[in-house]
C-alpha cells in the first residue's frame, strides 16, 4: 500500500511548540490574550503573528540561538523519515508555523530532504513579520492550508496518513485517510466525532506501518 504521511511540526515532530517558546522568551506584552483569541477563531494566524510581534524584543541571531539551545524533537522521528524514505512512502511537513523554526531545529539534527510548507518569516534587523504564500483563498483562519496542501500533494492512490496534535490540525484531519492525534488535535477529534488513533510519539506510527 503506498503511503502519504502529512506531519505538523511544532510539538508534534519538536517536543515543544518552538512558536510559543519563541514568543515566551521574546514578547514583551499581553501575548496570552491574543493567543487566546487566536484558539477561539477571533483572530488568524496572520493577524495574532503581527500583534504578537509588536512585542518582539529581539533579532535573527538571538531567535535562532534561542531555538538551537532549546528545542528537541521526538525521539523517534528520525528513524520514521528514514523509513519513509527507505519504503518509498511521500512524507510532508505542513505547518502553520514558521519556516526559520523548521531550517534552525532541522539543521540541528541534520535533517535533510524532507519538504515542508510553512509561513515565512520576515526578520530585517529587530523587526518582525509574517507572510503566508499557503494561504486560503477561501479560509483566512491559518496562515497556512493544510487541507489544500495535503489535497494536492497526495500521490493518486495513496493513503493519506495525517500526524498532528493542535488546533491548526482539525481541518485536515477532516479531510486524512487516517489520523494520529494527541494533545488538543486529539481532544477537539473527540469532541467532533472525527476518528483518530491516539498517539505518544514516532514509535507508534513506526509500530503500525514498518
Amino acid at each position: 500500500m503506498k503511503l502519504a504521511f502529512f506531519v505538523d511540526f511544532d510539538g508534534t515532530i519538536t517536543k515543544e511548540d518552538t512558536c510559543e517558546a519563541m514568543v515566551k522568551a521574546f514578547a514583551k506584552g499581553d501575548w496570552k490574550s491574543l493567543d487566546k483569541k487566536w484558539q477561539e477563531g477571533k483572530l488568524s494566524t496572520e493577524e495574532c503573528a503581527r500583534q504578537t510581534f509588536e512585542m518582539f524584543d529581539a533579532d535573527e541571531e538571538s531567535v535562532k540561538n534561542f531555538l538551537r539551545e532549546n528545542m528537541e524533537i521526538d525521539d523517534y522521528f528520525v528513524q520514521f523519515a528514514n523509513l519513509c524514505r527507505q519504503s518509498g512512502h511521500s512524507l510532508y511537513i505542513l505547518s502553520d508555523g514558521y519556516d526559520f523554526n523548521i531550517r534552525v531545529v532541522f539543521e540541528k539534527f541534520g535533517i535533510t530532504n524532507i519538504p515542508y510548507f510553512a509561513n515565512e518569516l520576515v526578520i530585517s534587523g529587530r523587526s518582525f513579520d509574517i507572510r503566508c504564500p499557503y494561504h486560503s483563498k477561501s479560509c483566512s483562519q491559518c496562515g497556512v492550508c493544510k487541507t489544500d496542501l495535503m489535497l494536492k500533494l497526495k500521490p493518486e492512490g495513496a493513503l493519506a496518513v495525517y500526524i498532528g496534535d493542535g488546533y491548526s490540525d482539525i481541518c485536515p484531519a477532516k479531510s486524512a485517510d487516517v489520523v494520529f492525534a494527541k494533545g488538543t488535535l486529539l481532544m477537539l477529534c473527540r469532541k467532533n466525532k472525527i476518528p483518530a488513533r491516539e498517539f505518544r510519539d514516532f514509535s507508534d506510527i513506526i509500530r503500525e506501518y514498518f
